[in-house]
C-alpha cells in the first residue's frame, strides 16, 4: 500500500497551524503500521536553509497551466523514514509566507497539477493520494478530468480531508479555462460552482473517492446550516467520516522536552516551570495564583469576543493571564490595552514562537479555548499532555476530547460549557478557579489523570488505514469486473 499525502504544509519544514502538525505526524504513525507513506508539498521560500541544502534533486518537468507550460523542479528529503517531495517554482513559492496572496488561485492550481504531473517520477506510484484542505482540492478533479484515459493513473484513488470548512479557496469562474483547462460541465452545482465562483475545496468534496474531517462532532456539525458554510446540503449528500486528530507524543513530551524550562512527569514538576514562566514574562512570581493561558490565532473563530466581554471579571478573580499569538488588528489592540491596564496580571505576546508556546503549556494551570467552532483543535491536546487543564466550549473536536469535570462522579479532564455565551464562559472560569484554590489535591489528581491520557495518532491512523483498505478493495473489484 503506497499512500501519498498532498498538502500545503508539513512540520517541521513549514507550518502555519494545525495542518502542518497533522502532515508531520500522521504519516509517521502510518509508517509504524507498515504503510508506505510519502508527502508532497510546495518548496516555499521560507523553508529553512538546512533542509534546502540537503535535498536530493530528482528532475525538472513542465506543468500545463491553462495555455502555457510552467517549470517545476522535483526534490526529495528523507525525514525519519518518510520521503518528502518538494515542488519548486520560484515565481509561485519563493516569497515570504505560504498563503494570503492575490494569486493564490493560480499558485495552487499550479501545485495541484504539478503533483499529478510529478507522480511518474516519484520513487513509488501511489495507490491513494490523500489530499488536505482547499489547497489540494483540485487534485481529485484534475485526476478524473485530465488523466482518466492514462493507464498509469487509472487505478489511483483519492481521499480528501477537511481541516477547516471556513477556508474554501474561492476564485472567479475564469480560472476554469485560464488555469485548469476545464469545460463548463465542471461548473455545476454538484461540481466546482459556488455562488457564481469556483471553490477548490468543493472540487475536492465533489470528486474525491472518500471525504473525511478531523473529529466526529465536526463531521456532524458541518452537515447543519449553522456550521456548514453553505455546503451543508452538499455534505449531507456526499457523507463525511470524522476521525479526530492526534499529536506527536515523542515531540510533545514534558519528560524530554528541551524547549521547556524544566522537564517533568507529574503535577509537582509544573511548579518550577510556572515560576520560570512568570519571571520570564515579567509577572509577579507566585505559584499559588492560577495562570490562565491562550496560544491561539486571534480571529473570531476562537471566541475572542467572549473573552473581551468578561475580561475585567476574569482578572477580578485574582488570576494571571498569558496570551501568545497573532491575528486580527482589533483583537491585538484589545490585548495590548489589557496588558497596559493590568501590567502585573496580563502578558500579551503578540507573536508566535514554538519554544514559548511549549513553555506556556508547561507553566500554566488553565488553557482557554472558547471557540465558536473548532474542527479538532490541537491546543487542548497539547495542554492535556503538559498537565494544563483545558477550558473549552463544547464544539467540534473540543467536545470529543475534553470531558468536563464532574464533582459528583470525580470524572473528567478539564472544563467546558455549551452555549456560545460570555456569561457561561465566565461561570465556567469561576468554577475552575474555585476548584484550583479550594481543592488543590483534587486539582492535582485531575492534572495527573490528564497527563496519562493517550492522544497519540495510533487509534486515528488505524481508522485512516481502514478507509485506505476499503478503497483498495474497490480497485480490485473494478479490475475484476474489467
Amino acid at each position: 500500500m503506497n499512500i501519498l499525502f498532498a498538502a500545503s504544509e508539513c512540520a517541521p519544514f513549514i507550518k502555519t497551524g494545525g495542518l502542518g502538525d497533522v502532515i508531520g505526524a500522521l504519516p509517521q504513525s502510518l509508517l509504524e503500521k507498515e504503510v508506505n507513506v510519502s508527502v508532497i508539498i510546495p518548496k516555499y521560500g521560507d523553508l529553512p536553509i538546512y533542509y534546502q541544502e540537503k535535498m536530493e534533486w530528482i528532475k525538472s518537468i513542465e506543468v500545463p497551466l491553462g495555455w502555457r507550460n510552467q517549470f517545476c523542479g522535483i526534490e526529495k528529503f528523507e525525514y525519519e523514514g518518510i520521503s518528502v517531495y518538494f515542488l519548486d517554482n520560484e515565481y509561485y513559492f519563493k516569497r515570504h509566507g505560504s498563503y494570503g496572496f492575490g494569486d493564490d488561485g493560480e499558485r495552487f492550481a499550479f501545485f495541484t497539477r504539478a503533483v499529478l504531473e510529478a507522480l511518474p517520477y516519484l520513487e513509488d506510484k501511489p495507490d491513494i493520494i490523500h489530499c488536505h484542505d482547499w489547497q489540494t482540492g483540485l487534485i481529485p478533479v484534475l485526476l478524473k478530468a485530465h488523466y482518466k484515459d492514462n493507464p498509469y493513473y487509472q487505478s489511483i484513488k483519492t481521499v480528501f480531508t477537511i481541516h477547516n470548512l471556513r477556508y474554501q479557496g474561492v476564485f472567479p469562474k475564469s480560472v476554469l479555462s485560464e488555469l485548469l483547462d476545464l469545460s463548463e460541465q465542471y461548473f455545476r452545482i454538484d461540481g466546482l460552482e459556488f455562488f457564481g465562483n469556483v471553490s477548490y475545496l468543493k472540487g475536492g468534496l465533489a470528486f474525491a473517492d472518500r471525504i473525511t474531517t478531523v473529529s466526529a462532532t465536526y463531521a456532524s456539525e458541518i452537515q447543519t446550516s449553522y456550521y456548514g458554510e453553505n455546503l451543508d446540503g452538499f455534505l449531507r449528500k456526499k457523507g463525511v467520516h470524522g476521525i479526530v486528530n492526534g499529536i506527536d507524543n515523542k515531540s510533545y513530551d514534558p519528560k524530554n522536552d528541551e524547549l521547556i524550562f524544566l522537564q517533568y512527569d507529574s503535577h509537582k514538576g509544573k511548579a518550577g516551570n510556572k515560576k520560570n514562566l512568570q519571571e520570564s514574562l515579567g509577572l509577579p512570581v507566585n505559584v499559588d495564583i492560577p495562570i490562565i493561558a491562550m496560544v491561539t490565532r486571534l480571529v473570531d473563530q476562537k471566541g475572542i469576543d467572549l473573552i473581551q466581554h468578561v475580561f475585567h471579571e476574569i482578572i477580578g478573580l485574582n488570576v494571571q493571564f498569558i496570551l501568545l499569538g497573532t491575528g486580527d488588528q482589533q483583537y491585538e489592540d484589545s490585548f495590548r490595552y489589557f496588558a497596559d491596564y493590568y501590567p502585573d496580571k496580563v502578558s500579551a505576546n503578540l507573536y508566535f514562537d514554538e519554544a514559548m508556546a511549549r513553555k506556556i503549556y508547561a507553566g500554566s494551570d488553565l488553557f482557554l479555548m472558547p471557540s465558536k467552532f473548532e474542527p479538532c483543535g490541537i491546543g487542548q491536546l497539547l495542554a492535556l499532555r503538559y498537565g494544563t487543564l483545558p477550558l473549552v466550549r463544547e464544539t467540534g473536536g473540543l467536545k470529543d476530547t475534553v470531558i468536563s469535570y464532574n464533582e459528583i462522579t470525580d470524572e473528567g479532564n478539564g472544563f467546558s460549557f455549551e452555549n456560545y455565551n460570555a456569561h457561561d464562559l465566565m461561570y465556567t472560569i469561576e468554577r475552575a478557579v474555585k476548584l484550583y484554590r479550594s481543592q488543590p489535591s483534587k486539582w492535582s489528581t485531575i492534572v495527573e489523570r490528564a497527563m496519562k491520557l493517550d492522544f497519540s495518532w495510533s487509534s486515528s491512523s488505524e481508522q485512516y488505514l481502514e478507509i485506505y483498505k476499503e478503497l483498495l478493495l474497490d480497485v480490485r473489484e473494478d479490475l475484476a469486473v474489467k
